[in-house]
Formats: structure tokens, sequence, C-alpha cells
């Protein structure tokens, strides 16, 4: 026979403190941390311990005696169930406080960092439909409601598209307003859904690999440009052509209808061949005159007039005068770079995904800037020393690395270039502080500057300076 395992405790009428990193509260028992969902500070409630740890416990909560007196209604009818915006309970001005924090709290922490005193987070205008492009997730395993698993009644509909249910891959939450993107967002989702109800189109069933319609993309733009691109496991042109018609004709405002036929196991896009079904192949968002093309698979923020004020942050931060040979890293569709270049006197963008590259090409050639340069390719292999003695060194480097942060090979070779100012802008603060403990025995921590892209997420932007010891 099994060990039987042993009860996990119930905590009565206990106060939550703080706010953790990824969005969680915490509260503490005996000096141990209680990590805990769906809480916020003030809030008194009952936890069952979900995992116990030595250093540590997770919970949930069972019972609430009394919410926190700041405490505001969710807006979101999904709240609680899908995995996004779960920071809704707070109020915003509280949001940004504890972004703040956790900023500070991080680099301190995890980097040992001296810090100056850091600037007043930049909060976002918009605090709903403020992202520029979704992806939602057709599947057969419609995520239940409590009520329909309680009343034991068939199911009509187990179909559903929509988002993850947070750590179950295989069960998709169906939703009917999502408060992320504006409209036509939603009647576009919804159109689609219920065209495929009404044609019989199948639903991706992830475990065992079959069904017809599986990813739906859409992105905007503030130019009122508007992308859909939709994602099937398997071809079938006549259903196919029928719905990508329909679609086209229910919403003539789509500029760019785009499908791709993905029959790998994983749902990325980015080594599929996209096909233009109808309008153009990308959409162009613009800023300060400028205006920069963003095809299927281009990088861009997706909170766009929040992008503004971060890479007005970032010029600001990186001080130039006109006579600095710039590298930006991490360029994308080389947004940065053309957004600086014409206070530089040399921009030099590397970046992964070679069709972004392109693009960063056609972004500068349609702005008539001449002093750019761009190359596809990983990082650590680009940018060598024989790279930098090739093409310059580098007089500021500004970085925008993905959530995993730099190579060390890489932070190895920005030593070695031993720019004058290095600008650093990251999402993710813990791998920030990380890739800035390896670079602080050269340079010292200038200015720091949060930026809230995400509002009701506990995702927050960071830009820091740094200046040559």
């Amino acid at each position: 026979m099994g060990r039987k395992r042993k009860k996990l405790p119930l905590f009565e009428n206990v106060t939550i403190s703080d706010v953790a990193a990824e969005g969680k509260a915490i509260a503490k028992i005996d000096d141990i941390i209680i990590f805990v969902q769906q809480a916020m500070p003030g809030d008194i409630v009952d936890l069952q311990v979900t995992k116990k740890r030595k250093k540590y416990m997770e919970a949930m909560v069972v019972k609430v005696h009394k919410y926190a007196d700041n405490r505001v209604e969710p807006f979101c009818s999904h709240f609680g169930v899908c995995g996004g915006c779960k920071w809704q309970q707070l109020p915003y001005t509280e949001q940004l406080r504890y972004k703040q924090k956790q900023v500070e709290d991080t680099l301190t922490r995890i980097g040992d960092l001296q810090l100056p005193e850091i600037t007043p987070i930049a909060g976002s205008e918009k605090t709903e439909f403020y992202r520029n492009k979704i992806e939602f997730t057709f599947s057969n395993k419609r995520w239940l409601t409590k009520e329909e698993i309680s009343n034991n009644d068939d199911i009509e509909q187990s179909d559903a598209l929509g988002f993850h249910v947070p750590k179950m891959f295989d069960k998709i939450v169906d939703i009917q307003k999502c408060y992320l993107q504006g409209d036509p967002s939603n009647q576009i989702r919804n159109f689609i859904r219920e065209y495929a109800f009404e044609n019989g189109l199948t639903f991706f069933d992830i475990k065992n690999h079959e069904g017809f319609l599986r990813n739906l993309i859409i992105r905007t733009s503030t130019t009122g440009d508007l992308m859909v691109i939709l994602a099937m496991y398997h071809e079938d042109k006549p259903e196919r052509e029928k719905l990508l018609n329909t679609l086209y004709k229910e919403f003539p405002q789509i500029t760019s209808l785009l499908y791709v036929i993905n029959g790998k196991a994983n749902d990325t896009i980015t080594d599929q061949d996209i096909i233009t079904y109808k309008g153009n192949d990308h959409i162009y968002e613009e800023m300060e005159g400028l205006k920069f093309k963003i095809g299927p698979k281009s990088f861009y923020q997706t909170n766009s007039e929040q992008a503004y004020e971060l890479y007005k942050i970032t010029r600001d931060f990186a001080e130039l005068t006109g006579n600095e040979v710039v590298y930006d890293l991490y360029t994308g569709t080389g947004t940065i770079a053309n957004f600086v270049a014409r206070q530089s006197k040399k921009v030099i963008g590397i970046e992964y995904i070679p069709e972004a590259i392109e693009d960063a090409k056609i972004n500068s050639s349609n702005n008539n800037i001449d002093n750019t340069t761009f190359f596809a390719g990983d990082m650590k292999d680009v940018l060598t020393d024989n790279f930098i003695a090739k093409h310059g060194a580098p007089d500021v480097i500004i970085c925008d690395p993905p959530r995993a942060g730099m190579h060390e090979n890489v932070v190895n070779t920005i030593l070695n270039a031993a720019p004058k100012k290095i600008v650093y802008v990251s999402c993710n603060p813990a791998t920030q502080a990380r890739d800035l403990k390896l670079m602080n025995h050269m340079y010292k921590i200038t200015r720091v500057q949060p930026v809230d892209m995400f509002p009701h997420t506990h995702h927050v932007e960071n830009v820091v300076q740094l200046e040559k010891i």
C-alpha cells in the first residue's frame, strides 16, 4: 500500500499582507510565507493549503470574511477563471505602486544592485482595450463552470474559442467578451465561433491532434489597419475558402486576412508559411510621423500607445547628440533603431527572426532613414568581437531582449565592446537583475524607470540606464 498523504492545513481569519511576483498575494503564518491566488492586501480569509514546502506554502481562498476596503469589483465576467487580468480587484493606483515595488525589490534582491532613486512608474492611459495583438485557441475541450459540473447536465456544446485555463494545457475558457483588445476583435471571434457551430467545423483536440480550426490571431494598429490570421491543423480548401470569404464579407475593415496550415505539435507559426488570402501581408503602426511595417511574424510592443512612451524614455536614457554609433540588440522590426536614428550617427540592429529584419529594412526605407543597418541571426553568434571590429565600436548599446534575458556570451561581448552607455529595456525585472549583476563591475546604474504596459496584470516593463565606471 502507498503511504497515506498527510492532510494539508486550513488557516482561518488570515489577513493578506502583500503582493508577490506573478500576481500572487502573500500572507504569513509563524514567519512562513503563503502564496495565495485571487486575493489582495487587506482581505481577511480562510486559506486551504494546496502545497507545503519547508520555506513556503501555496493556498487557495475557501472563505472570505472581509474584503479589503479599497477593493474594486472586477469588470470581466471571466475573472478568476481566465488566466489574464488577475489584478482587476486592485485599484489601478495600487497596481502601479506594487509594480514599482516589484522592480525595486527584484533589482536589489536578485541583482544585489545599488540603485539611484527610481523614477515614478509611467502608468498607461488606457487600462482596458489596450492590446494591439491577441491570440485565441480553438478547442473541443471547453472549461466547464462549477454550475455545469454540479448540475450534472448533459453538455450540449463542448467546443470553445478563447484562452487556456492556467496550468491546464488542454482546457480553454470560452471567451464571450475580452477587455484586452478593442472592437471589432470580440465581434470577429464570436462570429467565427458561431459560423463554425452552424457549419459543423471541428475544433482542435490538442491531446489527439485532430480537428480543423486551431488558432486565431488578431492584430490592430492606431492607423486603423486590421490583421486576422486563422490557423488550421490541416487543409480543407472548400471549407477554408468558404469561411475566409464569409469572414471578409462580414468584416470589410480587415486590411490583412491571412491563413496558415499548422500541422505541428505546437502552436507557434514563426516557422510556418503564412499565406495572404485577402488584402496586404502586413499592417502599419505609426509614431512621431514614422511608419512601421508589421508582418504576421513580427514582434511589436502589444500596447501601441504605451510603446511610444517606452521608446521616448529609451531615447531619453540614450542621451544622443547625433554623433553616436548605436547598437540596437533584439531590434525586432527595427522600431527602436529607426526611432533613435535621427539623433544618431549610425544605428546597427540585430534580431533573430529574418522576416522581422526584412521589415526593419523596409521601415528604414519607407521613412527615408539611411543610417541604419540590420542583421539577422542568433545574438550570441552575430554579436562577436569580429563583428564589432568590422562595423565599429558602439558608443551606446540599447538592448530589449525577450523574457529570458540575454545569453551570458552576449553580456560578455557587450562588456568587451565597452560602450559609454547601455540602455537595458526589459519585460522581466528578474532576468534583467541577473544580467545587470554581470555588468556591475564595469557599469553603474544611473537611472531607472518602470513602465506599465499591461494594466490589471503583474507584468511590468523597466528601463535602466548604465554608465561606464
